[in-house]
Formats: structure tokens, C-alpha cells, sequence
């Protein structure tokens, strides 16, 4: 294990110019007090999830995660549709809910008009903007000007049984035939295209191009498909790098254009792995870093020799399981 560089969270203890204040805060506990902010959960919410497709597997016969997947990938068997950084929605024909279970408190205008049937999508502004979506969306006192920018991407219907080749025409119908009060067509409730493709050079062309653009990545779902909750090998979402949570632990001060301000932080994850994050920090953050305890998402693409994740960057806090 990395030595860290600094004795982290003694009752009071400096490094330069940053504070370890109270009690050293381990993952547990930093857990349990993001517990108690949650809102109450409403109801209990079954969503289908998917599994990873490494990239740099695409060519082989077999490739897993956790799991086996499939002996034989065809392309020609999925759709596939851009992975939008959102907030995953589940409209339950009466409210919005997050993948929890917890109450969305959107504006009444903003869902007045839905269809009466359950719907599964992502709440999403434009790429680049989860951040200010998420300070909108999981506000438990709705903004109205700040939710005129959030469109309700709607890629699923939970309660069809048919396969997803059909259960996705079915969604288009649908979702051109809502209007508003007005009779015009419902501009932020959309449904996400998805595109049949013939080989993989065309995939991975369309999926460096996403990432080029500050996309997330790419999700395929095989046409034969039902919805079926849990984590699934024929949802499958593909991306240029991995993602993962850590829990911070301590600061290390930066040099040159960073002095005085936080070069790095120190995580450790839920494997008890401790390693520094210098990148992808921005300079409001350098200088108001985010607190001791807090959860981060980070990205970064395959392991050292040590195990230590490689090119880790910062990515974003994570505030709340829904976030």
C-alpha cells in the first residue's frame, strides 16, 4: 500500500494552507452521514441495469465482466444509443422517481402531460452540464427557470413484454403522440435514438467520436431483449474508460500555477486501496476542494502493475446515490 504523505485527521492537525478537522472519518461512517441526508424513499423501483463491454475486448471471442457475457458478439443483435450523463428517471404514470426509489420533485408543468404508463429514461440537460442538472433535479424545492433546461430522455418501456426491437418503435409511437395543453408536441420529453450498425470499426468510430465530444459513452441493447430488473448481459454500456467511487482522505498542496491551493487529493476505496487524484480538477476546486469524507467519482483506464488505478482523474462529487 501507497505511504501517505501526511498524518490524516488527528483531532487538528495543518498542512499548508489545508484543515483536517475532528475525527478521522472512514468509509463507513462517511457512508452512514451521506445516509441520513437522503430523502425518504417512496417506493420500491426495479429498473433493468447493465453490464460493462470493456473496449479493448471487442475482438475476442469471450469477455466478462464479473461474469460471462456471450460466446459470440454480434454487433447486427443490438441497437445502440449514446450512454447520456443524467439522472436516471423511472416515471411511475403519476411521479417521477430516481433509480432509489426517491421522489423527484420536478414541476408540475414539466410532467402534466406524460403518458399514464410507466416509462424508464435518463434526466438530462446537454452533455458537459451534470453538475448544474443535479443541483436542479434532486432540489427538493423545484426551480422553474433552472428545469426549463432538463429533457426527460425516455429509452424504455419497464411494463412491455415485448422484445426491445419492438417495445422501441412502440416508444417512439408513444412518445410523438403526447401534446401539451397547448396541443404541440412535448419538446423535453424525448425519446433517445438508437442506431442498428453492421461491423464494430463502425462502433468504435461512433464511440470515439462521443468520447471526443465529452459523451459518457455508448449503450447497446440486443434486439430480443425483455425488461427484466437487475443487471443484465444483453444491456450492455461501452466506454473509452472506466468509472469508480473513492472516498477522500487527505490533500497534498500543488506547485508552480497550484501553489497555495490543492494539488491532489488522497482516496482510499471500498478495496481499501489508497492512491492520489491531481487531475481533472478545476481552479474554484483547487482552491475549496471538496470536503475530507466526501465521495468522488473518478475515471481512469486499466491498472498499474500494482493495482493502482491508472490515469485516475476526478470526474465529480457524489452527494447522493441518485446523483
Amino acid at each position: 500500500m501507497t505511504s501517505l504523505p501526511f498524518q490524516l485527521c488527528n483531532n487538528h492537525y495543518n498542512v499548508h494552507n489545508f484543515q483536517c478537522i475532528g475525527k478521522r472519518l472512514t468509509s463507513i461512517a462517511a457512508l452512514v452521514s451521506l445516509s441520513l441526508s437522503f430523502p425518504v424513499t417512496a417506493e420500491q423501483v426495479s429498473l433493468m441495469l447493465a453490464k460493462s463491454l470493456p473496449s479493448d475486448q471487442l475482438n475476442a471471442v469471450h469477455y466478462s465482466d464479473d461474469a460471462q457475457i456471450h460466446d459470440n458478439f454480434t454487433i447486427a443483435d443490438y441497437l445502440v444509443s449514446e450512454k447520456l450523463d443524467g439522472i436516471r428517471a423511472y416515471w411511475n404514470g403519476n411521479q417521477l422517481l430516481t433509480k432509489t426509489g426517491n421522489i423527484i420533485h420536478a414541476p408540475n408543468w414539466f410532467y402534466a402531460n406524460f403518458p399514464s404508463i410507466p416509462l424508464d429514461g435518463e434526466l438530462w440537460i446537454e452533455r458537459g452540464q451534470f453538475q448544474a442538472l443535479t443541483r436542479t433535479v434532486l432540489d427538493s424545492s423545484p426551480n422553474h427557470e433552472a428545469w426549463q433546461r432538463v429533457n426527460y430522455m425516455v429509452f424504455d418501456l419497464p411494463h412491455n413484454t415485448a422484445p426491445f426491437e419492438q417495445r422501441y418503435r412502440q416508444l417512439q409511437a408513444l412518445i410523438d403522440q403526447q401534446r401539451d395543453h397547448n396541443h404541440r408536441p412535448i419538446k423535453h420529453l424525448q425519446w433517445v435514438e438508437h442506431k442498428s450498425l453492421d461491423n464494430l470499426a463502425i462502433l468504435m468510430q461512433w464511440l470515439d467520436i462521443v468520447s471526443s465530444h465529452d459523451g459518457e459513452g455508448l449503450m447497446l441493447h440486443h434486439k430480443s431483449n425483455n425488461y427484466t430488473a437487475g443487471r443484465t448481459e444483453h444491456l450492455l454500456k461501452l466506454k473509452n474508460h472506466q468509472d469508480a467511487e473513492a472516498i477522500i482522505i487527505g490533500y497534498e498542496e500543488g506547485n508552480g500555477k497550484y501553489q497555495g491551493m490543492m494539488g491532489a487529493v488522497w482516496v482510499k476505496t471500498s478495496t481499501n486501496d489508497t492512491f492520489k487524484i491531481g487531475s481533472g480538477f478545476n481552479d474554484q476546486q483547487r482552491q475549496s476542494p471538496p470536503a475530507i469524507g466526501s465521495t468522488i467519482q473518478y475515471r481512469y483506464n486499466g491498472y498499474t502493475d500494482r493495482g493502482i488505478p491508472r490515469f485516475a482523474r476526478f470526474v465529480r462529487i457524489r452527494n447522493t446515490p441518485d446523483s
